[in-house]
């Protein structure tokens, strides 16, 4: 199967971050949300991330008019149906994700693929509300989409040939690297990440180092772009936590028990970047540690 219209399920970051990938590599792209303002700044997050691509000389202005012509946004989960392929990136919330995906099912043209952006639930039993388990698979970006190079390629216990061959065709029309990934809880990089994350909030629960002493450590003693902390505040305090009660609840192991400061800040609201405080405060002028 040819893939030449695509379906993007959620306007947020990733939704949007997402869209804009596929519509810059030639695809036609229909973007949903239920929240019909959160479309406008969606288009407008889309515009704003190929400015970016253009400024460091990646695409240029055609591509980015190109890209915005083949950009339509509906709030009708519905008229996603014709669409060749499917990528849900809805929140990490699995029966969000369930519900998504039980709705949209009743709409699908015979020939649809499903996906989903999940970045640690169960890639089979989501396959498993729709009627096409056969083709149904994870396709993790990773965060921001436009530019982040890796693309995880989850098989669920169903997942025909076909439609990984199909799939992994796409990912080579976008320009991506695709890792194959087997169907486990955080998959490959968010179980070797979101630990370390977890690890990093439980030295600053524990007092062993401060938010900026704990972060520089990474930065300059592991040559990581981001120190842990930042990058969880990047990801949002709530996916964190969400992938880490995963890792705990699907893998039956206390060493994923998430740090109980995370789970304080989600409770108070403090969800990073997306909020405006988190490990860091991003009110002001600059971030500043928020304790």
């Amino acid at each position: 199967m040819t893939i030449e219209t695509v379906g993007v399920v959620g306007a947020g970051n990733m939704g949007s971050g997402i869209a804009c990938a596929f519509a810059l590599a030639g695809f036609d792209v229909t973007l949903t949300d239920v929240d019909a303002k959160a479309l406008v700044p969606a288009v407008a997050s889309v515009a704003a991330k190929i400015d970016e691509m253009i400024a460091s000389g990646n695409v240029d202005l055609a591509d980015k008019k190109g890209a915005l012509a083949r950009l339509s946004t509906t709030t009708n989960l519905s008229d996603l149906g014709t669409s060749d392929l499917i990528v849900e990136a809805a929140a990490e919330i699995e029966a969000v994700k369930h519900r998504i995906f039980a709705d949209l099912t009743p709409h699908l043209k015979a020939e649809t693929i499903l996906t989903s952006n999940t970045s640690s639930f169960s890639v089979t039993r989501m396959a498993g509300v729709t009627n096409r388990p056969e083709q149904f698979m994870g396709l993790h970006f990773m965060n921001p989409a436009p530019s982040m190079p890796l693309v995880e390629l989850i098989r669920g216990i169903a997942t025909s040939k076909e439609t990984f061959d199909t799939v992994d065709a796409v990912i080579k029309r976008l320009g991506k690297t695709a890792v194959v990934v087997e169907d486990y809880p955080g998959f490959t990089v968010h179980r070797i990440l979101i630990p370390m994350i977890n690890e990093a909030v439980y030295a600053l629960y524990e007092g062993v180092g401060s938010v900026l002493d704990i972060d520089n450590s990474m930065r300059f003693g592991a040559n990581h772009p981001m120190g842990p902390l930042e990058l969880a505040d990047f990801i949002g305090l709530d996916t964190c936590l969400s992938i880490m009660t995963s890792l705990r609840n699907g893998l039956a192991d206390s060493k994923y028990r998430p740090c109980p400061l995370l789970v304080k800040y989600v409770e108070a609201g403090w969800l990073g970047r997306k909020s405006g405080k988190g490990f860091y405060d991003y009110r002001g002028q600059s971030p500043v540690p928020s304790r």
